[in-house]
């Protein structure tokens, strides 16, 4: 699943095509949106929060979300078949295994962008309160809350929460104040550092807990566990990652 990072680099691939205030010639693909409301439309914007890419029109915002497997091409196609395709005059734009929704409101009516980490809109403050709001929270639920920290995904949470020397199965309201705060600064330095390295190809190259099998502080197996409410997985020291219980 594209973590808000990966977002941000479709967002700024589609930009640089400047097709703001050039109108849709065609639409076609297996989705299940009234696709002709888009024939003809002027689009106003592109905007990326946390994971969902968003293109906006005057009065209406189409929401592409990418799920597990779904995927892009800019002016190409895959052989599979393309959930919505966008073409302009000289462009096109093709999603596949994706979610398509279209939304009878601007983007500004539907998205607040204090929450999402890639956002020079960003509220950290608003982030910790939210988590200080939620103390039975585990620490793995926390940082895949888009609600929380809109962008962040799996990589982001174990390598968060590596960094800050927090067990994944931590309860939210037994760290302390400091720890929390230090959750919401790494997330968003964490999600930069991800873009970058995304841009250079080398993202795996830095993972320090995600998939490894060593870890690189203490030299001992890393514990790899499906945790929290989403099943998801976790791999992390339990000598160097202190598990905060409730």
């Amino acid at each position: 699943m594209p973590e808000g990072p990966s977002i941000v680099i479709l967002r700024e691939a589609v930009e640089a095509l400047h097709l703001e205030g050039h109108q849709i010639r065609a639409v076609e693909g297996n989705s299940k949106i009234d696709q002709y409301v888009l024939l003809g439309k002027t689009v106003v914007s592109f905007r990326s929060w946390g994971k969902h890419f968003l293109i906006c029109f005057k009065a209406h915002t189409l929401r592409i979300h990418f799920l597990l497997f779904g995927s892009y091409r800019i002016n190409e196609r895959k052989p599979s078949p393309v959930r919505l395709s966008l073409q302009f005059a000289a462009d096109e734009l093709n999603f596949y295994a994706c979610s398509v929704k279209l939304f009878d409101k601007p983007v500004h009516e539907i998205y607040d962008w204090s929450g999402d980490i890639m956002a020079d809109e960003w509220n950290a403050a608003k982030a910790l309160e939210k988590l200080k709001r939620s103390p039975g929270m585990l620490a793995c639920d926390a940082l895949l809350n888009q609600d929380i920290f809109a962008g962040s995904g799996n990589i982001i949470k174990n390598e968060v929460l590596f960094r800050i020397r927090v067990h994944p199965l931590s309860v939210l309201g037994a760290l302390p104040n400091a720890k929390l705060a230090e959750m919401v600064q790494e997330v968003r330095n964490y999600a930069f550092q991800f873009l970058h390295w995304k841009k250079e190809f080398t993202l795996k190259k830095h993972w320090l807990a995600h998939t490894k099998k060593t870890c690189p502080r203490c030299y001992i197996p890393f514990t790899k566990a499906h945790t929290g409410k989403t099943n998801r997985r976790s791999f992390f020291c339990s000598n160097c990652q202190v598990l905060y219980p409730n």
